[in-house]
């Protein structure tokens, strides 16, 4: 395998990461020689960090770790892919991939349903969500209620930022019902899985 490093002015290449068990694209990264020899040698993907200005092995810090299992070269010998099992979560997001927004977009749900049974079951004076649990199930759900008809009502008009706050504050109520209730957004996700499917 020859990888042509003077192509590029800074010498590095760039590193295409790929799941290998999925074929996902995992990340994208830039290699010297160093690096590559480095990854080969470690059986751990790292690469030339050019914000940090030296060899950054993925995970070194957070135990994330891209775990190689192949490496080839384009046809113009100037792009590497490389295949490896990724060790956790890939992207600095928390996500699997650093090309996914829906990802992130669920792990952020996921951090904010983390919070919301912290503070059901750590309850905290100062909190908000606390409060709404210590009030009772009652008092959830009628807020819920009053999201929902605030939501409607701006829904109605025009504003899209209006109307996206109140989208906002009915997604986040909904979800401590659901945890009031001993359930979590993926018993709901569930249930409209097993509808589509038998769609």
């Amino acid at each position: 395998m020859t990888i042509d490093f003077s192509k590029y002015a800074d010498g590095l290449v760039p590193a295409i990461i790929q799941d290998a068990a999925t074929a996902k694209v995992l990340m994208l990264g830039f290699m010297n020689e160093e690096a590559l020899l480095k990854t080969k040698e470690l059986q751990k993907v790292t690469f030339y960090s050019r914000s940090k200005n030296r060899l950054w092995t993925k995970g070194e810090q957070s135990g994330n770790f891209l775990l190689l299992k192949s490496i080839s070269v384009d046809c113009d010998n100037d792009t590497l892919l490389i295949k490896a099992d990724p060790v956790g979560p890939v992207c600095h997001s928390g996500a699997d991939t650093c090309f996914n927004e829906i990802n992130r977009s669920i792990h952020f749900l996921s951090e904010l349903e983390n919070i919301i049974a912290d503070r059901k079951n750590n309850p905290s004076d100062q909190s908000y969500t606390s409060s709404l649990f210590k009030k009772g199930i009652n008092k959830v759900a009628q807020k819920v209620g009053e999201e929902a008809i605030e939501l409607v009502i701006e829904a109605k008009d025009d504003n899209a930022d209006l109307f996206k706050d109140e989208a906002a504050d009915l997604l986040f109520h909904y979800l401590i019902l659901l945890h009031a209730k001993g359930f979590v957004l993926q018993d709901v996700i569930g249930v409209l899985q097993k509808r589509h499917r038998m769609d």
